[in-house]
């Protein structure tokens, strides 16, 4: 008897691949056996509308919280695209339809590295029209800083007058991000349309859960080595850890960057209930649990930063004080430089009286995780991950200060207590993905963490492409962090070049920027060659001298004009042969 032929979807049918199987194994099951079979409430939603989702993002937290949209989009009929805001001629706003734009700060309120070619084109004379899309914008910053989400706010400003219609009013996220990000997001799905989600089901299929160790359950680790870098004779102290990740599940790559919740020194608590006149017993909340307050004010309260609204209301409440005048708006800078170097026990201290402990802790901010530039490659390290980290200790006002994360590692994290992790990735921040193309790394001090995690990764994955390092400190017989390792690596000839920068050493300080413009013609070769090009370190000061060295470099070594220069820089960014990670 010869089988039945049984009928199949084809390719050109108008299904996605899921619902192409399901409709095949249904057909299947249907026709082998003879009799009709129950089909189920609804086939898998189809997903048709098309949305963007656009980011800006220096740390890879605004191009996650783009990547979550995504999948809720997906779950709700939309056909998603995600996309950096550099890529904002691929993704065509002038032709409409709807986009959601995510996207932090960097500097002085300047757009992150893969956005600022969106800026340059949306906020030139010559940028289009808009009329046609229908947009909607998520800022991430930090409120220590004046210009509080202010790329966002450009973003938003700028679409709207060129005609683009507001979905939702821009959104604001500070450092505490989870909740309000989840809020505006939650709030957006009322003006997008899409189909609903109800619990763990769309459309009555159910979304797979799944459950792992992330920055809402970050994983218990052992410590394994905690080694002090540098030498007799330094002024600083930068120590390298390595981590068990043994049992986490927990993946990284090379470039990506590690997050450690951090506990606050059980010393300044202490100082801070006597300042307050508690005993630490007393019941509170955090978010929605109840604990101790010393509990409270170690694991979950951010006490050596004093937010804005606790400031102001010191300077408020404490008139003899001399902080009040320092509140108004053309004192901005003033304020900024009496903050600097305070936390929050010294400015309950302007107080005559303790505030009450209900004024006082909904003015704190949560205690966040801090993030570390990875120097280690999962290919040489299985089972591990390594963070370069310069303990932070200085005195300020009469008392000693202490970095909060930075000396919870150094000093108490042991035998006895697991540092909670997660692994928060970089998406974008990663050695070339050609494997001969030349590669060239700037990270001064600590900045050399991530290049160590690069040079590890390409030397176990045979990569051929040359590697040039620029690194420097304060002085090279006790500050050259990972000297045998590096020297072992050039002595081989798989660090190609080697360029160091000792701004101690000798009379005239020498930083890597100095190292860069004496070797302007090869490194120039190795950029026109294809090469990519990596900065890590300092934000405020080091990466602005290396981007303008770099441009500098381009003009002179080149022969192209400052404009020629500056387009070509460009271009790098948008091919990602240019990437920073700086803080």
């Amino acid at each position: 008897m010869t089988a039945p032929v049984l009928p199949f979807v084809p390719e050109t049918a108008p299904f996605t691949s899921e619902q192409r199987a399901w409709l095949n194994g249904f057909l299947a099951g249907l026709f082998s056996h003879g009799a009709p079979a129950p089909l189920p409430a609804a086939l898998p939603p189809q997903n048709t509308e098309p949305l963007l989702i656009l980011f800006g993002s220096q740390t890879g937290t605004a191009e996650g919280l783009a990547k979550q949209l995504a999948t809720a989009a997906s779950q709700r009929g939309f056909a998603p695209k995600v996309l950096p805001l550099n890529d904002h001629a691929q993704a065509n706003l002038a032709a409409g339809g709807k986009a959601v734009i995510i996207s932090s700060t960097w500097g002085d309120g300047e757009p992150p590295d893969n956005a600022v070619n969106f800026w340059n084109w949306l906020s030139a004379e010559s940028a289009p029209r808009l009329e046609k899309l229908q947009f909607a914008v998520l800022g991430l910053g930090d409120k220590n800083y004046s210009e509080f989400c202010g790329a966002s706010k450009k973003f938003d400003a700028r679409l709207e007058t060129l005609g683009a219609k507001r979905l939702v009013p821009r959104g604001e996220c500070d450092v505490d991000y989870e909740a309000p990000a989840k809020s505006w997001l939650d709030g957006l799905w009322h003006h997008l349309g899409g189909a609903a989600v109800n619990g763990s089901a769309v459309n009555g299929h159910p979304v797979e859960a799944k459950t792992s160790f992330d920055k809402t359950n970050p994983f218990p680790a052992r410590l394994l080595k905690n080694v002090l870098l540098n030498q007799p004779g330094s002024s600083k102290e930068v120590r390298h850890y390595e981590i068990s990740l043994a049992g986490s599940g927990l993946t990284y790559e090379a470039g990506d960057a590690l997050g450690v919740v951090p506990v606050n020194c059980p010393d300044l608590v202490n100082e801070l209930l006597a300042a307050l006149k508690c005993t630490g017993e007393e019941s509170v909340k955090a978010g929605e649990t109840a604990l101790p307050l010393r509990e409270a004010l170690t694991r979950h309260y951010e006490i050596t930063r004093p937010t804005q609204e606790l400031i102001a209301l010191v300077g408020e409440r404490g008139f003899a004080n001399g902080l009040s005048p320092l509140l108004a708006p053309d004192r901005r800078e003033d304020l900024k430089r009496w903050v600097f170097g305070r936390d929050v026990l010294d400015v309950i201290g302007l107080l005559p009286e303790p505030l009450p402990l209900a004024d006082f802790l909904p003015l704190l901010r949560k205690l966040t995780p801090r993030l570390y530039s990875i120097s280690s490659s999962p290919k040489a390290h299985p089972g591990e991950v390594h963070l370069t980290i310069s303990a932070v200790r200085y005195e300020s006002h009469g008392r000693p200060r202490k970095g909060v994360a930075s000396t919870f590692l150094a000093d108490r994290v042991g035998d006895a207590e697991f540092v909670k992790v997660f692994v928060q990735p970089a998406h974008g921040f990663r050695p070339p993905a050609n494997t001969e193309a030349p590669m060239i790394m700037v990270g001064p001090g600590t900045g050399i963490a991530p290049f160590r995690a690069f040079l590890e990764e390409r030397l176990a994955a045979g990569a051929k492409g040359k590697n040039w390092l620029f690194f420097g400190d304060q002085k090279r017989a006790a500050d050259f962090l990972y000297a045998e390792q590096l020297t072992t690596w050039q002595q081989a000839g798989f660090l190609t070049r080697l360029d160091l920068a000792f701004s101690r050493d000798q009379a005239e300080k020498v930083y890597v920027q100095t190292r860069m413009l004496e070797n302007a013609g090869e490194l120039w070769a190795w950029l026109d060659a294809g090469g990519h090009f990596y900065v890590c370190g300092d934000a405020s000061r080091m990466a602005k001298d290396v981007d303008e060295a770099l441009h500098q470099i381009i003009a002179t070594a080149s022969g192209k004009s400052a404009a020629e220069a500056k387009a070509y820089v460009e271009k790098m960014k948008t091919e990602k042969r240019y990437q920073r990670d700086v803080y």
